[in-house]
């Protein structure tokens, strides 16, 4: 058992007052056993991971770094008992308990962490992490704000850590296939790309708690954390699918889905910043104890072509891949040239010509390498200290358009971007809304604003 688990609340209170700004503040070094004598780990060393956010898709990460011998796993932290207790009995020779991140951060048996609590925390979380001197493994969506984007990718910087967004989509072989494809130019010029993601959960979305008793073992207070501290509702806490329900913990939908989705285009377009987002929608047929937008649709302008975006909880309709008719939740992305269109998913892909266009133009040849996977990729990257495929520095290009597109439905107007300065431009309110407000006693952590990419 750990000393934060074992003393009493006055001396957990004591604690969490001493230390809710120090961590922050000081940076944890690695010990010199795991690190070598140039501040690198050894090749042939273990990796000490540690899990923060024990839920689902936490423990599937968490788990597949386990499974390679070079990993041993020292540390879980959740601020539900019983989820964090699940994972130190899965791993009871190795694995301490920590409720509170900040006490685990301190930790020095550990070189990186695995972060998949709800997105509302992944900011201040991941820079704290790295100012402890941990990599990270940060869990989709990188950040809920522009503010946050800029920050965390900042924070990375400075600290000189290793990062891995976790978009697992990006390892697979089908996405490779379609980047190759694009850049080929067998589509010709590409105006316009499209991405979607649909589902129907029909006017009752995700229900209604009838018992709202918070459960033994939980602190919900830290669940809620920097966000507003609401009454507990177990729908919200149950799991991520849950956690789009509600804006300020999740921020719906778009950044739930859209990082896997409009990373393809991203990618194989080489895009960088929007210079123009406009976003529309809102919560118009769904009626549940949620109050995220039910429908959200965005248009990214870039210098040669437009990205679009589109979200229902309504209506599962995929267009041209349409297969059976039962609802389930689909998704896709079409890019359309003057050639012919390709539209794809995340297994598949097939091309429709414009007439004869493209008769002579044959696929290229694989030659972007297989990935060893998303989780693999990040380890081998922690003992190189070569920064991984979706580390922060590609995957800011993925995340602010999504930030972009909630704050332009939060405001009902576009949102002009300067790539160069990476700033809103003529809108002093969407600029200051950019930079979240914490609830006390949590601090936007603002020192890593202002810095070049």
């Amino acid at each position: 058992m750990n000393s934060l688990q074992a003393e009493p609340a006055s001396s957990r209170r004591r604690f969490l007052k001493t230390t809710a700004g120090a961590v922050l503040a000081a940076p944890m070094l690695a010990p010199s056993a795991i690190l070598g004598a140039n501040g690198q780990t050894p090749p042939n060393s273990r990796l000490h991971i540690g899990l923060l956010g024990c839920g689902g898709m936490g423990r599937a990460n968490l788990n597949e770094c386990a499974r390679h011998n070079d990993v041993v796993v020292t540390a879980a932290c959740d601020v539900w008992k019983s989820r964090r207790d699940s994972v130190v009995a899965q791993f009871k020779e190795t694995c301490q308990p920590y409720a509170d991140y900040r006490e685990m951060l301190q930790a020095r048996d550990l070189d990186g962490v695995i972060i998949a609590t709800p997105p509302h925390w992944h900011a201040l979380q991941a820079v704290a992490a790295c100012e402890a001197g941990k990599d990270i493994y940060l869990q989709k969506p990188m950040t809920l704000h522009l503010g946050e984007s800029l920050a965390v990718r900042n924070a990375v910087k400075r600290h000189g850590r290793i990062s891995q967004i976790g978009t697992q989509i990006h390892a697979g072989e089908n996405y490779r296939r379609v980047v190759e494809f694009i850049r080929a130019g067998n589509l010709g010029q590409i105006g316009v790309a499209r991405t979607f993601n649909v589902m129907n959960q029909g006017p009752q979305g995700v229900g209604h708690a009838s018992d709202t008793a918070k459960p033994e073992g939980l602190d919900w207070d830290l669940w809620c954390g920097p966000a507003p501290l609401r009454p507990f509702n177990p729908i919200l806490a149950a799991d991520s699918y849950f956690h789009s329900s509600w804006l300020d913990y999740s921020g719906g939908w778009t950044p739930g889905m859209a990082p896997h989705i409009i990373d393809l285009p991203v990618w194989a377009l080489d895009l960088g910043y929007p210079l123009v987002t406009s976003s529309s929608g809102g919560r118009f047929v769904v009626k549940d104890d949620g109050d995220a937008y039910d429908h959200h649709e965005v248009l990214w302008r870039y210098p040669n072509l437009t990205l679009t975006w589109m979200s229902s909880l309504t209506n599962s309709y995929d267009f041209t891949m349409r297969g059976d008719v039962a609802p389930e939740r689909r998704l896709g992305i079409y890019f359309h040239g003057s050639n012919g269109t390709l539209y794809a998913n995340y297994g598949m892909f097939r091309v429709m010509a414009e007439g004869d266009r493209m008769k002579d133009k044959n696929p290229p040849p694989a030659s972007i390498p297989p990935s060893p996977g998303h989780e693999r990729e990040w380890l081998d990257c922690m003992k190189s200290r070569q920064q991984p495929s979706c580390s922060v520095f590609y995957h800011v290009k993925v995340d602010v358009p999504i930030v972009l597109s909630l704050l332009s439905l939060k405001l009902g107007r576009s949102i002009r971007f300067d790539p160069a300065s990476e700033q809103i431009v003529g809108d002093a309110e969407a600029a200051r809304l950019a930079v979240p407000i914490y609830r006390d006693p949590w601090k936007f952590p603002a020192q890593y604003l202002g810095e070049a990419a």
